[in-house]
C-alpha cells in the first residue's frame, strides 16, 4: 500500500520547475525582464496583482523612508548580537524581533483602522464622527491612540506628514487616510482642551495608513516594515563586523546601556544633497569615478 507523503501541503504562493519560478502565476524572470521593480513583486507576493504606477510609486516612497532610523533598539539589537560574532543572521533576526508595540511597524494600527472603518460602516456614521469617537474613547479609558507622538522627533517625525502628502499627491488615499486625519484632529482637539501641546502623526500612523489604503493587510505591512528595515539592521551589523571589536568591550570606556544614544558615535559621510532623477545618472557616474564611496561600502 503507498503511503502518503508525512509533508503534503497546498500553497497559492509559488511553484519552480528546472526552467523557471513562477509566483502567484507571473514568471519571475519575466517580470525582471519587462522592468517590475521589488516593490512591483511585493504587490503580487501578498495581494496578487500588479500594482498600478501610482501603487509602485506609494510603496517606493514607503519603503524607501522607513528603512533606516539610526540608532532604534532594531539597529542596537543588530549591534549587539553581532558584538557576539554569531552568524549574520541572527543578528538580523534579533533586531526584527524588537518589533512590537512601541517600535517597529506593527500590525495592531492597521486592525484598529478596520475595525473603526467597518464599525462606521455598520452604525452608518461618517468617519470624521467615527475618528471622534475612536480618540475619545481611547482617552477616556486611559488607553494611548496608535499611530501618534515620536519619543526622539518631539516636533514631529519628518518622515510622517510628508507621508500623508504624497498619499494624497499619488491619489491613492481613501477611507484609511480619512479616518487617520479625523483622529489626529481630534486627538490634538483633546489635547488643546486639556492645555497639552501638539502631536504629530508617526510612522506608524502614517506608513500604516499607506500601506492599508495599498491593499496590505495589518500582517503583510507589519511583514513589509520587518523586511525593509531588516536591511538597514544587517547593515549596522556588517559595520560592526568590519570595523569594531567582538563583543565591543574596553577596559578603556566606562560601563554604559546600551540604547544610550551617545554610546554610538556617527563616523559616516557628512550630509550631502539628494539628486534629481534628472540629475541622478551624471552623479552616479562621477560618484562612481571618484570612489570616495568605497570607504563607505559593506
Amino acid at each position: 500500500m503507498e503511503r502518503e507523503p508525512f509533508f503534503r501541503r497546498k500553497t497559492a504562493i509559488a511553484y519552480k520547475t528546472e526552467e523557471k519560478t513562477v509566483m502567484r502565476g507571473y514568471n519571475l524572470s519575466d517580470m525582471a525582464e519587462e522592468g517590475y521593480s521589488f516593490c512591483d513583486a511585493l504587490f503580487v507576493l501578498f495581494q496578487g496583482r500588479i500594482p498600478t504606477e501610482a501603487e509602485e510609486q506609494m510603496l517606493q516612497y514607503e519603503t524607501a523612508e522607513f528603512l533606516e532610523h539610526s540608532m532604534s533598539p532594531s539597529a542596537a539589537s543588530a549591534i549587539a548580537v553581532i558584538s557576539g560574532r554569531p552568524y549574520l543572521p541572527a543578528a538580523v533576526a534579533a533586531a526584527v524581533m524588537t518589533f512590537g508595540g512601541a517600535h517597529g511597524p506593527g500590525a495592531a494600527h492597521g486592525y484598529m483602522l478596520h475595525k473603526y472603518i467597518e464599525r462606521a460602516r455598520v452604525e452608518g456614521i461618517s468617519l470624521k464622527e467615527m475618528g471622534k469617537i475612536l480618540v475619545d474613547e481611547h482617552m477616556d479609558a486611559g488607553m494611548p491612540v496608535m499611530g501618534l507622538g515620536q519619543p526622539q522627533h518631539t516636533d514631529g517625525d519628518p518622515r510622517a506628514e510628508p507621508t500623508h502628502i504624497k498619499h494624497e499627491e499619488l491619489g491613492v488615499g481613501g477611507v484609511y487616510l480619512e479616518l487617520q486625519r479625523a483622529i489626529e484632529e481630534r486627538f490634538n482637539e483633546r489635547r488643546q482642551q486639556e492645555g497639552r501641546s501638539y502631536v504629530a502623526v508617526n510612522m506608524i500612523g502614517a506608513g500604516n495608513t499607506a500601506l492599508a489604503e495599498l491593499g496590505f493587510s495589518p500582517n503583510a505591512a507589519w511583514c513589509i516594515g520587518c523586511v525593509c528595515r531588516g536591511f538597514s539592521c544587517a547593515a549596522h551589523a556588517i559595520y560592526t563586523m568590519k570595523k569594531g571589536h567582538a563583543w565591543a568591550a574596553s577596559k578603556r570606556e566606562p560601563m554604559v546601556q546600551m540604547l544610550d544614544l551617545t554610546m554610538i558615535k556617527y563616523v559616516g559621510p557628512g550630509d550631502r544633497p539628494v539628486p534629481s532623477q534628472e540629475e541622478r545618472q551624471e552623479y552616479a557616474r562621477k560618484q562612481k569615478e571618484e570612489g570616495e564611496y568605497k570607504q563607505w561600502a559593506l
